[in-house]
């Protein structure tokens, strides 16, 4: 235990056993929840509503689909076609990846709860104010024609019997673990490594707090990158333990769950140059700056 080899085996297999642990039964729970909103339901929640509260609805229904970057954007392909207001599309966009309800327990058992809360509630201000300044922007005409000219089915909302919403949970579960064992499983091992190898002093001559481009520089580090939340946690993990101050390492996980280069590659498909930069700009500005605030008021959560 005292040594690197078994520390980090200790990191390894306690980190791996306790988010796949959390992550089966969290999935599980959330899914029972979401089963009461198919995306047909969920699009004729956002179409009732306009402004503000459209784009605070669909940033909230975003957390509670525990997709990843690349899995939001079908979605929001579906719900850009049923002709719902673009700046909610993108609120639910930015906020899906970002925040889930299981990455909030997995953030409290790494971090604590005043973490958790901030970072939910920074992300979905982030997915609010980035839906309303797209929506002011007038942008619908980068949107591709593929997207704007779809005609999405009405399809009736099927009552779903306790075996049905069982069947979809677990389906979920498996889906979703299916999806991200590989991922969590290198994000585990990227944190032992930085917990047992890399000396403290090289990481915060790097990213440490009192530099003031470690935030601007986890970002660009994370944008390239691409993994779920779940694979990122055991890194942000380590990377507090090297002393990297709190609102830099809640940038990097921000910038490669929300800003992933695969994603943005997809989105491109789906939107023009112009609506991508603009999208691009808001969430990186937003992520910087939550970065900085946290990095500022770190003290608040110890």
């Amino acid at each position: 235990m005292n040594s690197r080899l078994g520390g980090s085996v200790h990191f390894f297999v306690y980190d791996v056993v306790k988010i796949f642990i959390l992550l089966s039964v969290l999935i599980f729970g959330i899914s029972w929840v979401q089963s009461y909103f198919p995306p047909e339901r969920t699009r004729r929640i956002l179409g009732s509503m306009s402004g503000v509260s459209a784009r605070l609805a669909g940033a909230l229904l975003g957390t509670i689909t525990p997709f990843c970057s690349c899995s939001s954007i079908p979605l929001f392909i579906g719900f850009t076609s049923a002709g719902l207001p673009l700046g909610t599309t993108f609120s639910f966009l930015i906020s899906s990846p970002l925040v889930d309800l299981a990455s909030v327990i997995l953030l409290a058992s790494i971090f604590n709860w005043p973490i958790a809360i901030a970072y939910v509630v920074v992300g979905v201000v982030l997915a609010v104010i980035g839906g309303t300044v797209i929506d002011h922007a007038r942008m619908e005409r980068h949107v591709a024609d593929f997207v704007r000219q779809a005609q999405m089915a009405e399809v009736p909302q099927q009552a779903l019997a306790l075996p049905d919403r069982l069947r979809f949970a677990r389906e979920q579960v498996r889906d979703i673990v299916h999806r991200v064992w590989l991922y969590i499983l290198v994000g585990v091992g990227i944190g032992a490594a930085i917990h047992n190898w890399i000396p403290q002093p090289f990481i915060t001559a790097l990213l440490g707090k009192e530099h003031w481009w470690s935030v601007p520089l986890a970002t660009a580090v994370g944008v390239p990158m691409y993994a779920d939340i779940f694979g990122t946690l055991p890194i942000a993990e380590a990377l507090i333990g090297k002393g990297v101050g709190l609102g830099t390492v809640l940038a990097f996980m921000m910038a490669v769950t929300a800003l992933s280069l695969p994603s943005l590659i997809m989105l491109k498909q789906v939107v023009r140059t112009p609506l991508l930069v603009l999208f691009f700009v808001l969430v990186t500005s937003g992520i910087v700056v939550i970065g900085y605030l946290f990095n500022a008021l770190a003290h608040w959560f110890v």
